[in-house]
């Protein structure tokens, strides 16, 4: 584990990591799931609450654990058998998301057990690898210590201080790299670290696909395919197809490659992102509920009273804070010459028209057939944008 070569030619994912992946996946659909049920139950602020806390801890495991691999993968046994270790920690995490009192613990403790795995990585790295011993020491001290701050943050500390505690820790959390990195820059891959990325980014959209389902089955007829069917197929299948390919406008491996110094604010500005594509996949669980319950229109009230206007406005908020973010960020990374939020306004525009004509009466099939064309809009006018000045559009 003497640290890979930052330059080393095809570099790509490993087997054990898309392993990792599609352990993580079980988590993510957990906290969509999660969301789903609160804003059904009406629990909007608990909602957001229990979002932001899942989505930390899924992301964040997630992350921690793909930036160490690219640096140190050995994919021998003893790393092949940590990751397992990790594996088991990430579900433990996505069963204490199904519970209630009893899950803050389960999942600080799913938490504890990855961690215990990448300590220990981590450790290994600082005596197989001497230029950086000093930084590995520093990942290792900083992880172990806030692990038990955790631990003390579920057992010892009030409900009253959930909250307060949870948002320290959190920036604390976001601070262990960067002062691990002061010591001495890991050797982590650009390619690599951007693919680990964009293959995180096409399991949120899979989890979205499995809702989109749902919602096809919602409006199936066993005696023949309706005109809803196919409308609400084609939309939201649609609407996952443009986000995918809004993501990879933007040349993140160039920005890597180019300018090393940006991986903070790639990285951590990923959140917002991410996130986004969680609540969407919780979100189109609600569309599902109001297709399955037959409440086409505002007037009617669907599965666990959502209605079709909040299913609609939801998803819409979801996909424009997706575009928003996502075009920030490139913006801020490729340091282009284009960068005006002008453009977010069309797609802004048509997902208002959505959530209007949904609220004066059109069915939300309907609705979400408007929605597809939010980011399919964005996705032309940058794409004709980037080939008359394609400069305007180069990392810079």
């Amino acid at each position: 584990m003497s640290g890979r070569d930052i330059h080393q030619e095809h570099r790509a994912s490993s087997p054990l990591e898309a392993l990792f992946d599609l352990t993580t996946v079980v988590a993510v659909g957990a906290a969509a799931s999660r969301l789903h049920h609160d804003i059904a139950a009406g629990h909007y602020v608990q909602a957001m609450i229990d979002l932001v806390f899942s989505f930390f801890t899924v992301w964040w495991s997630w992350m921690n654990f793909a930036w160490f691999s690219s640096a140190y993968d050995t994919d021998d046994i003893s790393y092949r058998l940590a990751t397992v270790v990790q594996m088991v920690g990430v579900l433990v995490m996505a069963v204490s998301m199904t519970l209630d009192t009893a899950g803050q613990l389960m999942g600080t403790l799913g938490y504890t057990i990855m961690r215990v795995a990448l300590v220990g990585l981590w450790l290994r790295a600082a005596r197989e690898h001497p230029e950086r011993r000093a930084t590995c020491c520093r990942y290792a001290l900083g992880l172990t210590v806030l692990q038990g701050l955790w631990l003390l943050r579920a057992l010892v500390l009030p409900t009253a201080w959930a909250l307060p505690s949870f948002a320290v820790l959190v920036a604390l959390e976001l601070a262990v790299p960067a002062w691990g990195e002061r010591a001495g820059e890991t050797p982590w891959h650009p390619h690599h670290i951007a693919e680990r990325y964009a293959l995180f980014t096409i399991i949120l959209l899979g989890e979205c696909m499995v809702a989109a389902a749902n919602a096809m089955s919602g409006v199936l007829r066993p005696q023949d395919w309706s005109a809803d069917f196919i409308v609400v197929s084609f939309s939201i299948v649609g609407l996952i197809v443009g986000l995918w390919w809004t993501y990879f406008l933007v040349p993140f491996a160039q920005v890597l490659h180019l300018r090393r110094e940006r991986a903070f604010l790639w990285g951590y500005g990923h959140a917002p992102v991410f996130i986004a594509l969680a609540a969407l996949n919780g979100v189109l669980e609600l569309v599902a509920d109001v297709l399955k319950g037959g409440a086409s229109h505002t007037v009617g009230i669907a599965h666990e009273g959502t209605s079709p206007l909040l299913a609609i406005a939801l998803s819409a908020a979801a996909v424009m804070v997706f575009l928003a973010a996502l075009w920030w960020l490139g913006g801020q990374t490729t340091r282009r010459a284009e960068r005006t939020p002008w453009l977010l306004l069309p797609p802004l525009l048509l997902a208002c028209t959505a959530v209007a004509v949904v609220a004066y009466g059109l069915p939300l099939p309907w609705g979400l057939l408007l929605l597809t064309f939010a980011p399919a809009t964005l996705i032309a006018v940058v794409m004709h944008r980037r080939h008359l000045q394609p400069d305007r559009f180069a990392v810079r």
